[in-house]
């Protein structure tokens, strides 16, 4: 933690000598704030990956990605994902997805993968789909392609790899897709709350310390949002109205608590990386008790789905989503609109330690 705060030291002083070299009309030609992103997460910013696997967790139809210059590419949104927008933030285009043949891998990879969870039998419920262990497996060969093809000294490889961002956003399907499941997932009968989160904070070290390992040093990992109050667990009927599910709520509340200790004992063990925790759940939370601020007028039911809440069936082909799709805080039973995905994309760019701790993504860049 002493590197980062001598790091925001320099920052200052580099702002201002930014300031002074501007007024000087001098142009300098400006760095890309990172050398690649690689991204590795579940449904909430798969980008396609799984519309090459057999898997029931799919949204490669209409209407998903309604929005969506592509059509409907395989996200769960009406449009635009998080990293989408954080591309556009950090000038970096839209990532291809591991699974799509022919892509152009230079600039990064997203290998998230709907109903992909931290343990390796979460979400296999709903058919194929890379666990965390399977995408940081996809990511070497990624970087074996990397080797041979495109970057052969070994120097100018590491320096790319330590100036890339890695995007870690897991644990969501741990929860909606194995833990919360007692019928079909055993671990809720096995762990307590607390030892469950534990245990998938424990392995999900194991998997960014395998990151690390092979030359990656700058991660982002965000927590999980209130799950709670997603129109699917809204559907179950167990909270009273107007309110989100406090046992969920509660559950996912205590993996996050585990991420930010886990964040500063990774920032003071590798003092040549920086580790931050996003609050998601922060975030989010923020959002849906401001909502009118932020221009929403929906905040407990989808957009696109069918049931009570809209949540009860996710969006299925064809249904008819609702025309206001900005004033919706939910797509679907699961997902939000692209409208909230910009909001965090944006909160996780510049967002104060209160959204990003201890570093924002723009502040990482220059670590």
């Amino acid at each position: 933690m002493t590197e980062i705060k001598k790091w925001l030291d320099l920052m200052l002083f580099g702002a201002v000598l930014q300031v002074a070299v501007s007024t000087s009309g001098l142009v300098m030609a400006q760095e890309p704030q990172f050398s690649a992103m690689f991204v590795f997460g579940d449904s909430l910013i798969d980008p396609g990956n799984n519309n090459y696997l057999n898997s029931l967790a799919k949204a490669n139809y209409v209407p998903y990605g309604v929005d969506f210059y592509e059509g409907p590419s395989g996200r769960f949104s009406n449009g635009r994902t998080i990293i989408d927008y954080l591309g556009d933030l950090l000038e970096i285009p839209d990532l291809p997805a591991y699974t799509n043949p022919g892509k152009n891998i230079l600039r990064g990879v997203n290998y998230a993968s709907a109903a992909g969870g931290i343990l390796e039998e979460t979400g296999q419920n709903l058919g194929e789909r890379f666990s965390l262990s399977d995408q940081v497996h996809n990511f070497e060969n990624t970087l074996n392609q990397l080797k041979s093809q495109m970057i052969t000294d070994q120097e100018e490889l590491s320096n790319y790899l330590a100036k890339a961002l890695v995007v870690l956003i897991h644990g969501s399907n741990d929860y909606i897709n194995n833990y919360l499941l007692p019928s079909i997932f055993s671990t809720v009968h096995v762990y307590s709350p607390k030892d469950y989160a534990d245990m998938l904070v424990k392995r999900y070290t194991r998997q960014i310390l395998a990151l690390h390992s092979l030359g990656l040093r700058k991660f982002f990992i965000g927590g999980i949002g209130p799950l709670g109050c997603i129109p699917n667990q809204l559907a179950i009927g167990l909270a009273p109205p107007g309110e989100c599910v406090a046992f969920t709520n509660e559950v996912v509340g205590m993996f996050n608590m585990r991420l930010i200790p886990l964040v500063d004992q990774l920032n003071s063990n590798y003092n040549d990386s920086v580790f931050t925790y996003g609050n998601t759940f922060g975030a989010f939370y923020d959002i849906l008790n401001n909502s009118k601020a932020y221009g929403f007028s929906v905040i407990d039911r989808g957009c696109c789905g069918v049931g009570r809440n809209q949540g009860q069936i996710t969006c299925l082909p064809f249904s008819v989503p609702c025309p206001n799709r900005n004033q919706y805080i939910f797509w679907d039973a699961f997902h939000p609109t692209q409208a909230v995905n910009l909001i965090l994309a944006r909160r996780a760019y510049t967002g104060p330690t209160s959204d990003c701790y201890p570093l924002n993504v723009q502040q990482m860049a220059h670590f």
